[in-house]
């Protein structure tokens, strides 16, 4: 293990020991919160990653997430990594949305109005709705099939189709499984979810795709989330194991199962805007750096993200879900990926259920 590997787990675990944060990450401050902070730069917290040359151009990257997140470790590594290949730029990271949250982010990248953000593929579909091929439920298995769709022919096409919306895509990044608790019983097949009132983000996808397993979706605020299981307005929510812990979701919440019933990606976004202004070699190191620093995202989140389950078996019952029981659920959901082909189009959806195909042989 690196050293920055091993700064970020013992930062981490600290960080658990000592509060919960406020900042959910990921998908959650994508899909619900839109609005910019609007906040002069003079007020943000950024790290910085400066090289030696007091001219350098600065590139400034948006997460919705917090400091706490491996993505954020991860934006910095990549300024690193730049600033080792080229004294030309300098890099700030500013996190937990402050800039704006992943979608107003997107748009200011497309708009030439900021460098760099690192979004969750949910947001981006409200620009190119061929992206919600990725909020469809359990069509991926694993990591391994993941990080070969995404590395494959179908992530390069899916990368490819941003340049017509202003948008450079350099590198997918890991965001990962999102899993289900409850307080009412252990969820082990599909029959368990019967009833179960059950809080989901406000896509039509995730909605139906609960639907037809036969919860009871309801959609409610991130920020109203722990005091609505604490209270019992819901029975149950899902979310990815880091977040379940960061947030104290065991302390409400007596089962754990692991669903993985949707993987999503984070794609590293410039601005083409921008892009377009530099030279190729500035290009090279950029894509390069992004690109590198990749391997090391998908390690230290996986890393994270055992870490966090192994805590929270210490304080939840957990339950795994077997190979029958989740081609159960895969087929509970045919009718939401058919419902939802032709808005995301239907060349795309076969060319990615192919590709998970080809990858899961």
């Amino acid at each position: 293990m690196n050293k920055n590997l091993s700064q970020f787990s013992i930062f981490l675990t600290i960080s658990l020991m000592l509060a919960f944060t406020v900042a959910c990450g990921g998908e959650e401050i994508n899909v619900e919160t839109e609005e910019a902070s609007g906040e002069d730069d003079e007020s943000l917290d950024a790290e910085e990653v400066e090289g030696d040359n007091p001219d350098a151009q600065t590139l400034r990257i948006s997460v919705g997430i917090n400091e706490q997140h491996p993505l954020y470790d991860s934006a910095i590594h990549f300024g690193e990594l730049l600033t080792e290949r080229t004294d030309d730029f300098n890099v700030e990271v500013y996190h937990s949305a402050q800039i704006a949250a992943d979608l107003v982010a997107t748009e200011m990248v497309q708009n030439g109005d900021l460098d760099i953000t690192i979004t969750s593929t949910s947001p981006v579909m409200n620009i190119i709705p061929e992206y919600g091929v990725f909020d469809l439920p359990f069509v991926i298995p694993d990591e391994e099939v993941a990080d070969e769709v995404l590395d494959g022919e179908f992530g390069d096409q899916m990368l490819d189709i941003l340049e017509d919306q202003d948008l450079v895509g350099l590198a997918w990044w890991e965001n990962g499984f999102r899993n289900l608790t409850n307080d009412v019983r252990p969820i082990e097949s599909i029959d368990d979810l019967e009833g179960l009132t059950l809080r989901t983000m406000e896509t039509d996808i995730h909605l139906d795709a609960w639907s037809e397993m036969g919860a009871n979706p309801t959609p409610m605020s991130f920020d109203e989330l722990y005091t609505g299981l604490q209270q019992g307005t819901i029975e149950g929510q899902e979310n990815p194991y880091p977040i379940i812990n960061l947030e104290g979701y065991h302390e409400v919440q007596q089962y754990l199962s692991g669903t993985n019933h949707v993987y999503t990606p984070y794609i590293f976004l410039f601005s083409k805007q921008i892009w377009d202004e530099l030279t190729p070699e500035q290009q090279d190191a950029i894509a390069e750096s992004a690109y590198e620093a990749r391997e090391y995202n998908r390690e230290i989140t996986r890393d994270v993200a055992e870490d966090s389950l192994e805590e929270l078996q210490n304080n939840m019952e957990f339950s795994e879900i077997t190979d029958e029981e989740f081609e159960r659920f895969q087929e509970a959901v045919e009718p939401v990926i058919e419902n939802h082909s032709a808005t995301i189009g239907e060349d795309t959806v076969n060319d990615f259920l192919s590709a998970v195909e080809e990858a899961s042989d």
